[in-house]
């Protein structure tokens, strides 16, 4: 690998991709680009040395033009989830712009065992893995980010004003993992000189069942919570009667499917064989975000 190799991160003004650039810049790693659509965002990071380019992944020639001169490149996964292909079109677009561009290594946000996956969006990961493996680049790592504890908080907030945790999810166990986790292993993996091909599954050290999961929750705030397990049909009843589209709640729900089926459960040490240190545990996690269990709870 180039010495002082250029690195770029797209989707640089999400939660996930500024985390990532912060955590190299205090690593004092040189040469780092920011991909996003939306550059004035980003004001803050261009005042610390990063380079910031504009990309829209629906158009060819501007992610063609972001790549120009880059050595490593970070693909996060769009947001873009309209059941049109759409977000799977732009990540092709991605990868034939990266091997234009003479891109070395992709690394790509993936779905956990996006191949084989029952969450209703996880062909756009698999068809993405699939347009890496067929690809020309020299390298990619696939970094499978399991379900993010972020997304608890509000999960187990809204459990207690429900009176209950009501998932679709049997006994099925899941191996949640922190954002900052899969932030911190996303830019270890930009920054490591692997040249060759993997995939690896990120999750945290453990893996519970929703039961687990409401009982680590009672015993942080001191408020019971029960897990309180129905059918498919009534979880996406509850999620349109709160408001959403029915299509939304359906992908939604497909998370329960993929924890009942077990397709979650993994655990692997994949985050500490990159950055040398172990990922947040379940309840160290909820610890620290007390406070926004808290205000619902009591």
């Amino acid at each position: 690998m180039a010495e002082n190799p250029h690195l770029l991160v797209t989707g640089a003004s999400g939660h996930l991709g500024r985390r990532v650039l912060e955590l190299l810049l205090e690593a004092n790693v040189p040469n780092l680009v920011a991909a996003t659509r939306s550059p004035e965002k980003l004001d803050d990071l261009k005042a610390r040395g990063v380079e910031i380019r504009s990309a829209d992944f629906s158009d060819l020639a501007s992610l063609s033009k972001a790549f120009a001169g880059i050595d490593r490149l970070l693909l996060i996964s769009t947001d873009v989830i309209d059941g049109k292909d759409t977000r799977l079109k732009q990540h092709q677009n991605a990868v034939t712009a990266a091997e234009a561009a003479g891109v070395k290594h992709v690394v790509y946000t993936s779905l956990a065992h996006a191949d084989s996956s029952p969450v209703l969006f996880a062909p756009d990961h698999a068809g993405t893995e699939v347009a890496l493996a067929n690809s020309t680049l020299p390298g990619w790592t696939v970094l499978r980010n399991n379900v993010y504890l972020e997304f608890q908080i509000s999960s187990i907030a809204m459990a207690y004003q429900l009176g209950g945790l009501f998932k679709a999810a049997g006994d099925g166990k899941t191996a949640y993992v922190s954002r900052e986790d899969c932030a911190r292993a996303a830019a270890a993996a930009l920054s490591s000189d692997f040249s060759g091909k993997r995939i690896l599954e990120i999750t945290g050290a453990e893996a519970v069942t929703q039961a687990e999961l409401a009982a680590i929750a009672s015993s942080v705030t001191g408020q019971t919570l029960n897990y309180v397990p129905v059918e498919l049909e009534a979880v996406i009843q509850g999620m349109v009667g709160a408001g959403l589209p029915r299509p939304v709640a359906e992908t939604y729900a497909s998370f329960d499917t993929a924890i009942k089926v077990g397709n979650l459960a993994e655990v692997t040490n994949a985050v500490e064989e990159l950055t040398g240190k172990k990922p947040n545990g379940i309840r160290e996690f909820l610890e620290a975000n007390k406070a926004a269990l808290l205000p619902v709870a009591q």
